[in-house]
């Protein structure tokens, strides 16, 4: 899908400025991926759904109030926090990411669709001193490690219609990685927000902090 109309069909009431942001997203990713690849080039033609739609699974979820801080881990190309950005433009975003060419790629994205509440930054999580609100991810990795390294750095609190805590995009049966973590997680598939076929064995897993 190369128009934004999956995004309209669940979020009719953005603004005109939040619809250019949006729909300016397909060329600059189509021109940041022939450089510097971060979006599979099989589905890059299903961007708006499999990436941008997908992200905001957690919008769905979860609306972040303005000044709340939250921490993408391992961003890659910006998933899920361009599209969150875009989306809470009052809210702060910072983009994290050991690979330095994924982060020029945020970087460049940002500044071509004027999102100006993204922080992309070269480095590893561990090393990031601040404390968050809330934390997002998509299939960064096991969930046990998740915890290890981002738990300790969110504030206890409400900066949104849920409990502070970690937002993770996840698919499939999650049982024996969510076990070690010893957390309360709750699974909330996608289906149940998005009806596009892609999203039948995705979830939101959210646990308070």
């Amino acid at each position: 899908m190369t128009t934004i109309a999956p995004i309209l069909k669940y979020f009719p009431d953005i603004t005109d400025r939040q619809r250019g942001q949006f729909a300016a997203l397909y060329d600059i990713y189509s021109e940041w991926n022939a450089r510097i690849n971060v979006i599979s080039r099989k589905d890059f033609g299903e961007l708006y759904v499999r990436h941008v739609l997908h992200s905001l699974a957690i919008a769905a979820l979860c609306r972040f109030d303005d000044g709340a801080r939250i921490l993408d881990v391992g961003c890659g190309g910006g998933f899920p926090s361009v599209p969150l950005a875009i989306m809470f433009p009052e809210a702060h975003f910072v983009a994290a990411d050991s690979i330095g060419k994924k982060i020029t790629v945020v970087k460049g994205v940002c500044e071509a669709a004027g999102i100006i509440n993204v922080d992309a930054r070269n480095v590893r999580v561990e090393q990031i001193g601040e404390r968050f609100d809330y934390v997002v991810t998509r299939a960064v990795a096991q969930m046990p490690q998740l915890v290890e390294w981002v738990w300790r750095k969110i504030e206890r609190g409400r900066r949104g219609t849920l409990p502070n805590g970690m937002l993770c995009l996840k698919g499939g049966d999650l049982t024996q990685e969510l076990a070690p973590t010893r957390i309360a997680w709750r699974e909330y598939p996608i289906s149940e927000f998005f009806d596009e076929a892609f999203f039948e064995t995705k979830k939101v897993v959210y646990a308070a902090r």
